[in-house]
């Protein structure tokens, strides 16, 4: 019989997350007791207000939790496991989490304002081909680069354009090639729409839809747009505190509201709604 962790992109068990103490910060656990899945062509939507974990679980299942962040601490598995394309993530050395990572298109929350500003856009995009390859064929990088910049709907004059000379939007469409150059069967993007503007939200939104579309990629979005889930997600995961409230389809989500974070999200949604008919 086939075990599920395998058949799955990403499944987690029970699975707990915590920060051990640093300076004046004691230990804290972030996530608890997590159970939910993600197969092939899925989009997983991750909701939730700020301290809820959400940022800590993309860092963790996108493979970067031997990188410290900001604050010079890890992210850990406490408790519980996690697969992510069939690996277990609890205990893995740094060697194979480094071959997870390099399978999972990773988009940080802040990655549109950490580009290097001494490369172009296009060695930006290219970075992850060459770290994973140092001999990769120049032509073929240069094509990868080029298709990537179309997908995300910018011209190809901006492979030789520095991210100063780049809008917000446009930084955050370099990110997501980055992350999505090496073809990686799962995307974990977190915020990918905060801050940019309609005509960018409206590029990423449809990368991501046609990705799953054509190729069956599968992706975990972190975002509180619920028109953008709406949009995206066959499923959405809503975090309180480190512990999931809600699961499942959006509109079921938010039709259950016994718990009092979810009936305060579906009352914003319903006013948003409310307003955007107003205005048709």
């Amino acid at each position: 019989m086939k075990d599920p962790a395998q058949s799955a992109l990403v499944r987690t068990s029970d699975l707990s997350i915590g920060y051990a103490a640093h300076g004046p910060s004691p230990a804290h656990v972030a996530i608890s007791g997590l159970t939910l899945t993600i197969r092939s062509g899925e989009v997983l939507g991750v909701i939730g207000d700020a301290g809820s974990g959400k940022s800590t679980l993309a860092r963790v299942l996108g493979g970067r939790s031997a990188i410290a962040g900001r604050s010079g601490v890890r992210p850990r598995i406490v408790g519980g496991q996690a697969w992510v394309l069939g690996s277990p993530l609890r205990h893995l050395g740094r060697r194979r989490l480094r071959a997870v990572r390099q399978r999972v298109g990773y988009l940080a929350q802040d990655d549109n304002q950490s580009l290097p500003p001494d490369f172009t856009a296009g060695q930006i995009i290219a970075m992850p081909i060459y770290i994973h390859d140092r001999k990769a064929a120049v032509r073929a990088t240069e094509l990868a680069v080029a298709t990537l910049l179309d997908a995300v709907e910018l011209p190809l004059r901006v492979i030789d354009m520095y991210p100063y000379e780049l809008s917000k939007g446009q930084r955050q469409r370099v990110a997501i090639a980055r992350s999505l150059v090496l073809d990686p069967p799962l995307l974990i993007a977190d915020e990918p729409t905060a801050g940019i503007d309609p005509s960018a939200r409206d590029a990423v939104a449809r990368l991501i839809s046609t990705a799953r579309s054509d190729t069956g990629r599968s992706s975990m979005i972190i975002s509180n747009d619920l028109a953008l889930l709406g949009r995206l997600a066959t499923k959405v995961a809503v975090l309180h505190e480190g512990l999931l409230v809600g699961y499942g389809k959006l509109d079921e989500v938010l039709r259950d509201r016994r718990h009092p974070y979810i009936e305060k999200m579906a009352a914003h949604h319903a006013v948003d709604d409310a307003h955007t008919r107003s205005r048709l």
